[in-house]
């Protein structure tokens, strides 16, 4: 059986998330990074003069690391690899095999000289994390500014927001766009942070066999950083064979990612509800049988990649955060397939993700509708500064009672003869900061340019937040409620 045709639902029938976007770490990806990786060690040795510079050019040569595309090993190679990986428990030993069958006798001594397999296939690891983290920053960078050009668009729509599943105050389309945002941000600059350090230390990470190989400790010391150069990887600060932190880090910043992306998708999922309908996937989403629905298909799959991701982040926590001696018992074999699986389903998800955003139809007059379905108690935290103070609580609570326009209701009311009904109530103007954190936060932006100097590159204007207080205080005398939001004689 070909090492690609993995269980039947490792092809995408039960796992759709990852179908096209899993190619980064496939069985041919590692094999590849694999030699890679050997190829790098060998370049490590002629570039500190340990070994002849023609060494290095034939094992290239032999295994096209030289050129600029193609497989460094076949679809036979990975059959070999897969079924001979079994006896040793890993695939570096039948690879230093196939390896040294490849490249002239003299130069086979060079092979995977001093080092072991985990030095190999750590080294491999991280340059297959690293190929695929590059893609999924690339794809939450593009998610992140989706999200902000709706946050910037949709900054002033007004919509119900929801607490414990119920209508609570008035927000904005744009401010819950903001929050998917800001999540997604700060998820890629976690992913821009990582680092992603070569493995080097040899038998048990002493380097004891490069000291004897170069002559030198100094020469010996030197060589993880040439190693680490001709992989393309980070220089380590030391051998990380048990210190597993470049592997939990990276899936901690894999879960934050589907975390972030995770909680879009669930927004997304329930505010394209037939009976809320506030916003729909811009494309796919047939049904088989319904042929009325346009299901969220993309915030599915996103949503199905975040609620694996922990558990599997919490396998590589117990595995490498807790791996013994200077090399575990099986600890260290559990991260391989783990990791791999978390790094394709990001791969997938934060493409998904990427497309959903891009594509999301946003249904503003739903939003509105749906902030005008309880007659005006969506701003009930508001009428209750307004109205406690003229009519007591007790009166309050049966005002609010039914679900009846409040208008009519709060016009027979007496004690609020002097307030304009129809401003009290409408949602728009009951948004607080929603409409500045839609577009960029809730800073004080004035005091903040003013705390810059007078250099400022955009100094505020001569009327810029008087007249913004001039207008809250209009609206405040209309609707009778002083700065407190409560009423006047509170």
């Amino acid at each position: 059986m070909p090492s690609d045709a993995l269980p039947w639902i490792d092809i995408g029938l039960l796992s759709p998330v990852t179908v096209g976007h899993d190619l980064l770490v496939s069985d041919a990806a590692v094999a590849d990074a694999l030699v890679r990786a050997e190829c790098a060690l060998v370049a490590a040795y002629a570039n500190l003069g340990v070994a002849p510079p023609e060494v290095r050019r034939d094992v290239d040569h032999a295994f096209g690391i030289d050129e600029k595309a193609g497989p460094a090993v076949g679809a036979g190679d990975l059959d070999r690899l897969a079924r001979e990986a079994v006896s040793g428990g890993n695939p570096v030993i039948p690879l230093v095999a196939l390896m040294k069958e490849r490249v002239p006798a003299e130069h086979r001594v060079w092979i995977h000289r001093g080092a072991t397999s985990q030095d190999v296939l750590d080294t491999a690891l991280i340059l297959v994390a690293r190929r695929a983290m590059e893609q999924v920053g690339s794809s939450l960078r593009i998610a992140g500014q989706r999200a902000r050009e709706l946050a910037e668009i949709h900054a002033d729509e007004v919509s119900p927001a929801r607490t414990l599943t119920q209508h609570a105050v008035p927000t904005t389309i744009g401010a819950r766009a903001a929050t998917w945002a800001r999540g997604i941000e700060r998820a890629l600059r976690r992913v821009e942070a990582l680092e992603y350090p070569a493995q080097l230390g040899g038998a048990a990470g002493t380097l004891a066999s490069f000291v004897e190989i170069t002559g030198s400790e100094d020469a010996a010391a030197s060589l993880p950083t040439a190693f680490a150069r001709a992989a393309g990887l980070d220089a380590p600060d030391a051998p990380w064979h048990v210190t597993r932190w470049p592997i939990t880090e990276l899936g901690d910043a894999l879960v934050q990612a589907l975390d972030a992306l995770g909680k879009m998708a669930s927004d997304v999922a329930t505010l394209g509800r037939t009976e809320i309908g506030e916003v729909a996937e811009g494309i796919g989403g047939g049904s088989s049988a319904m042929p009325q629905k346009q299901n969220p298909a993309e915030a599915v799959l996103v949503r199905s990649a975040a609620l694996r991701a922990p558990q599997l982040a919490a396998t590589l926590h117990l595995a490498s955060a807790l791996a013994v001696d200077e090399r575990p018992d099986g600890a260290w074999h559990a991260e391989w397939p783990t990791l791999r699986e978390l790094l394709r389903l990001a791969l997938g998800a934060t493409r998904h993700g990427a497309s959903m955003v891009a594509h999301l139809r946003v249904d503003g007059a739903a939003a509105a509708r749906n902030a005008r379905m309880t007659g005006g108690r969506l701003v009930s935290e508001r009428l209750r500064g307004v109205l406690v103070p003229l009519i007591g609580a007790d009166r309050f609570a049966e005002l609010l009672t039914g679900d009846d326009d409040l208008a009519p209701r709060l016009r027979a009311l007496p004690e609020a003869a002097g307030l304009d009904a129809d401003a009290l109530l409408d949602p728009r103007a009951y948004v607080g900061l929603a409409p500045r954190l839609a577009r960029g936060g809730a800073r004080d932006d004035v005091g903040a340019r003013a705390g810059a100097g007078a250099d400022s590159a955009t100094p505020a204007g001569p009327r810029e937040g008087v007249d913004d207080a001039e207008d809250a205080r209009d609206r405040r005398d209309r609707m009778g409620i002083d700065t407190n939001g409560c009423g006047a004689d509170e």
